[in-house]
């Protein structure tokens, strides 16, 4: 399948590690250029260094702290400075605390809103115009949560959510410009995120991780944990040429976990 990516140019959020950086990586092997966008410089450097090896296409990186919009208003100065055009946003921002509802103070649900919510929303806000020149496609990375809440996650349950609503109504108002909006949400994926939520577990229960990765696998129809690359792959196809009439959508990369239809 011919994915149309070769030369086109995509901003890949929170991409110093994690699903943000098997994205990038994967953008980087269809041969698409990359800036990539994290509060980390030497974890940016690192990975800038390791995706160029790969050759088939430009990598950049720029330090920003997405929950400050005058961050955002460089990053993407910097982006129509240096490429002239975007063709693709992949929105993406570590999860907010653990908690329960009544653990929750008031400054951990601003700095969450802030975090995973208004950031997608004042990043799409700057990257607009240059996603109208030519058409493009968003790409909101959350949860699985989307479909289930997580016990534990009332944080980011809340504010995963309204990144599908926000998502289903860009995909409406942005048609016009042919501009395809969808969301990705994350099951249960092999990365430093789910391995610390793994440890919280395992200490609420008094268990081991071990103990705790083998019964959330026993809840996973495909019996294990998710790969960076695989999610990437999904990102990737949603993000591509091969995708010209799916928008406003929501989907799942999580291996069966979640039972909701």
């Amino acid at each position: 399948m011919e994915l149309g990516l070769k030369g086109k140019t995509a901003l890949v959020i929170a991409s110093s590690q994690g699903l943000g950086k098997a994205i990038a990586k994967a953008f980087v092997n269809e041969g698409t250029n990359v800036l990539l966008a994290s509060r980390n410089e030497e974890q940016l450097k690192e990975v800038k260094k390791e995706l160029s090896l790969i050759g088939n296409a430009r990598v950049d990186y720029i330090v920003c702290d997405i929950t400050n919009p005058k961050h955002i208003k460089a990053m993407v100065e910097k982006l129509l400075k240096e490429y002239g055009a975007l063709d693709i946003l992949v929105n993406n921002s570590g999860g907010p605390p653990a908690g329960a509802f009544e653990d929750i103070t008031d400054e951990q649900w601003q700095n969450a809103f802030e975090l995973n919510l208004l950031s997608y929303i004042r990043i799409i806000r700057e990257c607009l115009p240059l996603l109208k020149q030519n058409g493009g496609r968003i790409i909101n990375i959350a949860s699985s949560s989307i479909k289930e809440p997580i016990p534990g996650l009332i944080l980011s349950n809340t504010f995963r959510t309204g990144i599908v609503g926000l998502s289903k109504t860009l995909s409406m108002e942005l048609a016009k410009y042919n501009i395809l909006v969808n969301t990705v949400g994350p099951g249960r994926i092999a990365t430093d995120r789910v391995k610390h939520l793994d440890n919280i577990n395992a200490k609420n229960k008094g268990k081991s991780i071990e103990e705790i990765e083998e019964m959330e696998k026993q809840t996973i129809p495909l019996g294990r944990y998710g790969e960076p690359e695989e999610f990437a792959n999904m990102v990737v196809f949603l993000a591509s040429e091969a995708n010209s009439y799916v928008t406003g959508s929501s989907f799942l990369v999580d291996g069966g976990k979640i039972k909701s239809i």
